[in-house]
């Protein structure tokens, strides 16, 4: 019995060491934010239209009949003078929206749109495949990408274009925003991650000169870029992380703006914000293999690899949390036989504090939308704890598309569908694109939340409090993931 408590308590320190290196790399990016400023690279003033350049801008959708005729009536409504603007409708779906897509092209052809539809019956490559072939296509020197959820706002080009005068900008980025956010609790919480991402890691891998990323969809590409990076690849479901890596590599610069939001509509149902998170995780990993040997062989500095190292392999912290949660339960009736003392095993709620920090600092110090700061504040009180255990119960899920990036098995391309659902409009159209029967992730995910409820029942029981909030954090978080699934399933 000896053995195995030091073999789980083993397990448990690792886990625990991989999860604060993760936060350690987190609030660095935090300091970085915050402390290090990054000069103005271009004027002020608004570039006279004569001078603006000629842009394509690529549309990819695939199954999306609920907001497929609202993104290309956004897009054909840009500030930007028409006969300098071509727009590629890349449209794959083999349902209603592409005959959706077909009436609104012509219909804004006839309105002297240089707007054309793009269909490929071998959905080969998917969304990688889609944007590689249309090249061809692409006759300007600049190339916006935006998902079929997304609205930017009408002066989007006049405020990304100009920053291209520096010629070392391959790729603008710009901040998702989120049309839907107030929809549901489980919106909120996305949101609240992707404020983070869009904060503090974007905005501190800019100011620090770290490798940071294209998010597949509001941005703009230099096409030369494209081109000496090598162009769109498919073998992983990230195709936007390896080609901005890819384009880095090569010397190209990515502008990150904060400053310029670009909104879109946030998974609305628990289907699709797994299906999105195990691309992202899946397609992290796959990334992490096919690119880390050429960045540490490459002439970035230390703090860029390590930094680099860091960011590919984020997504590998949920096994981390998967193991921590997994072993920490048998510490409960081991306890006795491990000679040392044993309150450094609750060390996991000093990684926990810095989130806190960091997540509170984002979402209601430096994107405060709420005029009412106290009502910010009871939302972030309220709706925190309950992000945080879902996020940690995410870990399962999460850490079978790492598994599965890491070992190279391969998997379709699911996309995210969206629902028409904007701030005004808060009812969810009829879910029909997911089948809601469980399957063995849900299975899982149900014995998981088992298995920490009787967890903090034994723990009270031994008189083992050490690991009374981590599990009750996973025992939440499961059991939201088990109500969400049989909600999803019988009740539409």
């Amino acid at each position: 019995m000896t053995f195995l408590a030091y073999l789980f308590l083993v397990l448990y320190i690792i886990s625990l060491t991989c999860i604060g290196i993760y936060c350690l790399f987190q609030f660095h990016l935090f300091f970085v934010y915050l402390f290090r400023k990054e000069t103005k690279d271009i004027p002020k003033d608004k570039p006279e239209t004569h001078v603006l350049p000629h842009v394509t801008i690529q549309l990819p959708i695939f199954n999306e009949k609920y907001v497929a005729s609202r993104l290309i009536d956004n897009i054909t409504s840009l500030d930007y003078p028409k006969d300098k603007l071509t727009i590629l409708v890349l449209d794959d779906s083999i349902d209603d929206t592409l005959e959706i897509s077909r009436k609104k092209v012509e219909e804004y052809r006839n309105k002297g749109f240089d707007i054309t539809l793009l269909h490929r019956t071998d959905r080969s490559g998917y969304k990688a495949g889609a944007l590689k072939e249309s090249m061809p296509y692409v006759l300007s020197e600049f190339v916006a990408i935006f998902d079929a959820d997304f609205l930017p706002e009408k002066d989007f080009l006049k405020k990304t274009i100009p920053h291209f005068a520096d010629k070392r900008i391959g790729v603008v980025q710009t901040r998702w925003e989120h049309i839907n956010q107030n929809h549901s609790l489980l919106t909120e919480m996305q949101a609240m991650q992707l404020n983070v991402h869009f904060t503090v890691e974007q905005k501190g891998r800019y100011r620090g000169d770290y490798l940071l990323q294209f998010n597949g969809t509001a941005g703009v590409w230099r096409v030369k870029t494209i081109e000496d990076a090598g162009g769109w690849e498919a073998d992983t479901l990230t195709e936007d992380l390896d080609l901005s890596y890819r384009a880095q590599l090569k010397g190209w610069k990515i502008k990150y703006l904060e400053e310029v939001g670009s909104p879109a509509e946030l998974p609305p149902d628990i289907y699709g914000l797994k299906s999105q998170q195990f691309r992202w995780m899946k397609g992290g990993a796959e990334n992490a293999k096919k690119l880390l040997s050429g960045i540490w062989a490459s002439s970035l500095s230390i703090p860029k690899k390590i930094h680099a190292t860091s960011h590919l392999m984020a997504s590998s912290v949920f096994i981390a949390v998967l193991c921590l949660g997994l072993s920490s339960v048998p510490l409960i009736f081991l306890k006795a036989y491990i000679q040392m003392p044993y309150n450094f095993l609750q060390l996991f709620l000093l990684s926990f504090a810095s989130i806190v920090v960091l997540y509170f600092s984002a979402n209601v110090i430096f994107l405060r939308k709420e005029k009412n700061i106290v009502w910010q504040l009871f939302k972030f009180v309220v709706i925190f704890p309950v992000f945080m255990s879902l996020s940690m119960a995410m870990a399962f899920h999460n850490s079978v598309a790492v598994w599965q990036g890491w070992i190279g098995k391969k998997s379709a391309f699911i996309r995210t569908p969206k629902y028409g659902i904007t701030r005004q409009s808060i009812q969810t159209n009829a879910l029909s694109y997911f089948k809601k029967s469980f399957n063995g992730i849900n299975i899982g995910e149900t014995m998981l939340a088992i298995y920490f409820v009787l967890a903090l029942v034994f723990g009270i029981q031994q008189g083992v409090y050490d690991f009374l909030i981590l599990h009750g954090m996973l025992a939440l978080g499961y059991l939201s993931l088990m109500m969400y699934a049989v909600k999803a399933r019988w009740f539409r």
